[in-house]
């Protein structure tokens, strides 16, 4: 588990209540509770604020960073897809994303289809994806954020459709991350609550967007993303309060 993804869930937990800026040395003392040193700490935020998501700033003295406004639209949007996904129904819809990139933007296509496969768009067809229709708003604003639009075109219907989804998506690759979550923090203990909670949900974070979150009735019977989801909640509910408390001395 990365130093980056562990701040940015710190940052999304403990950060915006205070303006989304953590001072350097408090972060230093929250990541040493995950075992992760200062230099890896330092290492990890200049790697975030190249990528525009972390910026340096100065409160009442203090050397920390903040959440740049792109970072804070994220996590934003993040939170419902993380703590509450929406589930689809089958007579929700579809949305469809066909493109057309040309070769001499390769790059741009492969970003194209990175950002469909975070969203848990599946591959009906070469430049063509699919996921429930909840999924429209999202990928418009994905594609109007990274300026993919011009080579896209979204068509939203309700037409019955039966999708192939052994094909279309990987759900066995989803069955095993989903499995390891439930493996690896079913037991946890929360001795150190701030740790298990930061861990397990930097762990849980990309699962919502990796599932296409598709309807029910289309899912394998034994389909482990309902029992990971509640062990979540859980963890939540156990972790999450004392979790806060104990930030919250570290930052003080």
């Amino acid at each position: 588990m990365s130093p980056r993804a562990l701040i940015v869930t710190v940052y999304g937990l403990y950060a915006r209540e205070t303006g989304g800026w953590l001072s350097i040395a408090a972060l230093i003392r929250i990541l040493a509770e995950l075992g992760v040193d200062e230099p890896a700490v330092r290492s990890a935020i200049s790697r975030l604020k190249r990528r525009g998501l972390l910026e340096p700033r100065k409160v009442a003295g203090a050397a920390g960073y903040a959440l740049t406004s792109e970072a804070g639209q994220l996590l934003r949007e993040g939170d419902e897809r993380i703590f509450h996904p929406r589930p689809a129904k089958l007579d929700d819809g579809w949305v469809l994303v066909i493109f057309s990139v040309p070769e001499s933007e390769r790059q741009r296509r492969h970003t194209l289809r990175s950002q469909l496969t975070r969203l848990g768009f599946g591959t009906a067809a070469p430049g063509v994806w699919v996921a429930p229709a909840h999924r429209y708003a999202i990928v418009r604003e994905m594609l109007d954020r990274m300026d993919l639009s011009q080579y896209v075109t979204l068509f939203v219907g309700t037409t019955p459709m039966k999708p192939d989804i052994e094909t279309w998506w990987d759900l066995p690759e989803l069955r095993a991350l989903y499995e390891d979550f439930l493996a690896v923090y079913g037991v946890v203990g929360g001795e150190n609550p701030l740790a298990d909670w930061v861990r397990a949900l930097t762990a849980w974070r990309r699962l919502p967007y990796l599932d296409p979150g598709l309807p029910v009735e289309l899912l394998p019977a034994d389909w482990p993303g309902t029992a990971a989801a509640e062990l979540l909640h859980g963890l939540e509910a156990k972790l999450a309060r004392p979790a806060h408390e104990q930030a919250s001395r570290l930052v003080s």
